[in-house]
């Protein structure tokens, strides 16, 4: 039974690892559950439009480096950055690192994100792209302190 049981943990762990999830992540285990957990909460927020927690999210010197624009510097500005015209709403917003290393008091993390945008007309866009964080650990928590990303074309 023992064996069975073996050989059917050995199947679903090759099976898994083989469907695109490989991830890397390295430093402090606590470091990095709570970079993932920061990561979680800033999608939450970008969905419930709260601009506020958005920029909480960011170092007071942090800088986002968005696609097209120059580099936008400073929390207060990178809050104006965020937030959405009137009628337009951002449904759905998921990121998905692909690594994470911490160095210290210093980490980053790369990825994708994906999301769906809801215009006042009722259409919605959906989007996608890649990013780079760098993070910064402030008073025991993770900050943003780089933030840079770029949209990837779809394929349709």
């Amino acid at each position: 039974m023992t064996k069975k049981i073996n050989t059917l943990v050995a199947l679903f762990l090759l099976a898994f690892s083989s469907m695109g999830f490989a991830q890397n992540f390295s430093g402090d285990a606590k470091d990095i559950e709570q970079i993932l957990g920061n990561i979680k909460s800033f999608s939450a927020h970008v969905m419930a439009s709260n601009y506020q927690e958005i920029g909480n999210a960011y170092t007071e010197d942090a800088k986002i480096f968005p696609s097209n624009k120059d580099i936008i510097a400073g929390k207060q500005n990178i809050i104006k950055y965020w937030i959405l015209p009137k009628g337009f709403r951002t449904k759905y917003h998921k990121i998905t690192p692909q690594e994470i290393k911490v160095i210290g008091d210093e980490a980053y993390d790369y990825g994708y994100y994906e999301g769906t945008t809801a215009r006042p007309n009722g259409s919605e866009s959906n989007w996608k792209g890649k990013y780079v964080i760098i993070w910064k650990k402030v008073a025991d928590d993770w900050k943003i302190y780089l933030d840079i990303w770029n949209p990837i074309a779809s394929s349709k």
